[in-house]
This record gives C-alpha cells, structure tokens and sequence, in this order.
C-alpha cells in the first residue's frame, strides 16, 4: 500500500516540474538554455521531449491509481448498521399489569 503511495506522489512531483518547465509560448526550457537554440544535451526538438514527458507521466499516474485500487487489500471490518433492513417484523410490546398494592393488615 506505501508501495503504490510513494509511486504516485513521485509521478505526480515529476509531472509537476515537467509542465512547470515548459512555456506555453515555446520558449522555457527549450527556448534558451544556455544559448543551445534548439539543442540540449543532443536532443533536438526538446519541446517533443517535454510534451512526451508529460503525456507519458500523466499516463503513468492515471495505471497506479488504477492499479493501487486492485492492489490495495479492502478493509474487512463489515459496516455496522444500526437498524437491519430484512428485518420487517414489529417488536411484540410486554402487557403491563397494573401493580398491586399490599393490603394492609388490620389493626388490632
């Protein structure tokens, strides 16, 4: 369960900086890093990184969340109910019986 926890929270920390780095206008990361133009670390066209990045994360979060929920054994403590729904009988009621009173003995 921690497993499947710590898996998302890391692919969720690193989509977030993947679209953190990318600009909606071209430029960010891919624009100017260094001078390098177009090219970073030999990887041409790094916006097509970037946007591939993301989709993939994105991709990846959405299966362990998926997964996590087959994985993840369910609670097996049954819910209380305070009230059982099969149940349509009226509870029989207890007559009651005016109490006696002790006669009192004559007096003497």
């Amino acid at each position: 369960m921690i497993f499947f926890v710590i898996l998302i929270l890391f692919a969720c920390v690193c989509l977030g900086f993947i679209i953190l780095v990318q600009n909606p206008k071209g430029g960010g990361l891919a624009g100017n890093v260094g001078g390098f133009s177009n090219q970073f670390m030999g990887v041409k066209q790094t916006t097509d990184v970037l946007e591939k990045g993301t989709w993939i994360l994105a991709v990846v979060v959405v299966l362990l969340c998926l997964f996590s929920t087959v994985f993840i054994p369910k609670a097996s403590k049954a819910p209380v109910r305070l009230v059982n729904p099969t149940s349509t009988s009226v509870p029989a009621t207890q007559s009651t019986q005016p109490a006696t009173t002790p006669q009192s003995q004559p007096a003497k």
